[in-house]
């Protein structure tokens, strides 16, 4: 199995199935954790020097953080719905606790901070929606804490790809600090598939080969990108869900295509 693939584990006492740390990914800013919790579970997600975006990826809840709560939050049972999510975002030294009003799945996203934006919950209506690509390059994007909402490092996005069709697509990379041309991000994919036996394959490589990895995602599973470009393909009859969480030295999204395969971006032009 690839080094930059991480498959699910079996819950376990607080839910945990994926948890990826800068030190077992071997890079310096996202934190990214996945938890399946039962109704009536309670999890306390607290963090020193951290942002926190909690996602609500399927299920109800009841939520607080520093002197805000909210109840029965969540508006979707699966990602496929096309909904928005509900999230709580969190500054660093705050905690935010969750429960589960039904089963529940939450990711917990974090990047290195100081604490200059407060508590808030990141309604649906909140979330922006564009659509890229065309033909079968065509993908659905909902931007949870991107340009729409400020943060200090974090950015959150989910990708839906229908069947067959590709996605971060033609493959393109941001692993280099040279802004206005490129930003440098880490960025993890969480996959999700419909049916969930399906499965999607993901591709990691830099220029030069010193990465070059093919990974088959399955239901629930984490694929690493710490450099290099990084396209996704959804296998026929199933449809791809994932989550990105990016972060770096500057809060900005600027890519580079692979110049190889820049000629069909001019051919639709």
């Amino acid at each position: 199995m690839s080094y930059l693939h991480s498959k699910p584990t079996k819950r376990g006492e607080s839910g945990c199935i994926q948890n990826i740390t800068p030190e077992t990914a071997n890079w310096q800013y996202v934190s990214f954790a996945v938890y399946d919790m039962l109704p009536g579970e309670m999890n306390r997600f607290y963090s020193d020097d951290q942002e926190t975006c909690l996602v609500i990826i399927s299920g109800l809840a009841s939520a607080s953080a520093g002197e805000q709560s909210w109840e029965n939050i969540g508006d979707r049972m699966s990602v496929f719905e096309k909904k928005a999510p509900y999230s709580v975002y969190a500054p660093p030294g705050e905690a935010i606790e969750i429960t589960a009003n039904s089963a529940l799945q939450v990711a917990i996203c974090r990047a290195p901070a100081k604490g200059k934006f407060p508590v808030r919950l990141i309604r649906p209506e909140n979330c922006t929606y564009e659509q890229r690509g065309s033909g079968t390059n065509t993908r659905h994007v909902c931007n949870i804490l991107f340009a729409n909402i400020e943060a200090e490092k974090l950015l959150v996005v989910e990708v839906i790809t229908p069947n067959g069709h590709w996605s971060s697509y033609p493959p393109h990379k941001h692993d280099s600090d040279n802004i206005p041309q490129e930003s440098a991000l880490e960025e993890t994919y969480f996959h999700k598939i419909d049916p969930p036996q399906g499965f999607a394959f993901q591709r990691v490589y830099t220029d030069d080969r010193s990465i070059d990895e093919t990974i088959t995602c399955e239901d629930n599973s984490v694929v690493m990108v710490p450099r290099g470009y990084h396209p996704v393909g959804a296998a026929h009859g199933y449809d791809l869900y994932y989550l990105n969480v990016m972060a770096g030295p500057s809060r900005e999204w600027v890519f580079k295509n692979d110049p190889d395969h820049e000629w069909m971006i001019n051919k639709a032009n």
